[in-house]
C-alpha cells in the first residue's frame, strides 16, 4: 500500500467531473489497489473520507470511514466503498455544519446538508447495496460524491463569512 498525494483546489482534476468504474473493473487488481492506497492516504491524513480525483484518479470511487470515538458521528461509521454512488435525499430537511477538506488544507466553512438520504452504490466486490444514512454520516457522503461530480464544499456555503482557518477555530471558537 502506498500514501497517495493529495490534489488541491486549483488542480483541473478537482473541479472535473469523475468517470464511472466500468463493473468488469470493480474487482481488478488495480482498482483494488487504488482502494487500499485511498484508505491509507485517507488515515495518515486524518481524513474520514475521500475521494478518487481527490488522489489524481477520474474515477467515481470513494472509501469513508469514522472512527468510533469520533464525537460528529455518534458510534461511528464503518469502513465504506462506494463505486459509482447515487443519492437521493429523504426529505428536504436540511443542517449546517462545519467540514473541512484534505483537497483544501487548514480551512473549515459552516455547510448546509440534506439531513438524512439513501446512498445506492456497489462496495469493494461490485455488490450492489443500498443503506439510508443521516446526519454526521449523511454530510460525509454528501462531501465524497460532490467531489466526483467536481465540487468542493466551499461551492455548497450560503456565504463566505464562516470560512475559517483550522487554528483560528480552535483558539477563538465558532
Amino acid at each position: 500500500m502506498a500514501i497517495l498525494k493529495v490534489a488541491r483546489i486549483g488542480h483541473p482534476i478537482v473541479r472535473s467531473a469523475a468517470h464511472a468504474v466500468p463493473d468488469e473493473e470493480i474487482r481488478s487488481p488495480e482498482i483494488q489497489r487504488l482502494i487500499d492506497d485511498m484508505l491509507e492516504t485517507m488515515h495518515e491524513y486524518v481524513g474520514v473520507g475521500l475521494a478518487a480525483p481527490q488522489v489524481h484518479r477520474d474515477l467515481r470511487l470513494a472509501v469513508i470511514e469514522v472512527p468510533e470515538d469520533d464525537e460528529r458521528a455518534q458510534g461511528g461509521v464503518p469502513l465504506l466503498v462506494l463505486v459509482n454512488p447515487v443519492v437521493m435525499p429523504l426529505g428536504d430537511e436540511a443542517e449546517v455544519g462545519w467540514e473541512g477538506c484534505l483537497s483544501i488544507p487548514d480551512l473549515r466553512g459552516q455547510v448546509p446538508r440534506l439531513k438524512r438520504l439513501r446512498l445506492m452504490a456497489r462496495n469493494r466486490e461490485g455488490q450492489p447495496y443500498s443503506l439510508e444514512a443521516s446526519a454526521f454520516f449523511a454530510r460525509v457522503i454528501q462531501h465524497e460524491c460532490d467531489h466526483l461530480d467536481g465540487h468542493v464544499y466551499l461551492d455548497r456555503m450560503d456565504g463566505m463569512r464562516s470560512l475559517s482557518f483550522q487554528r483560528e477555530l480552535d483558539r477563538f471558537g465558532d
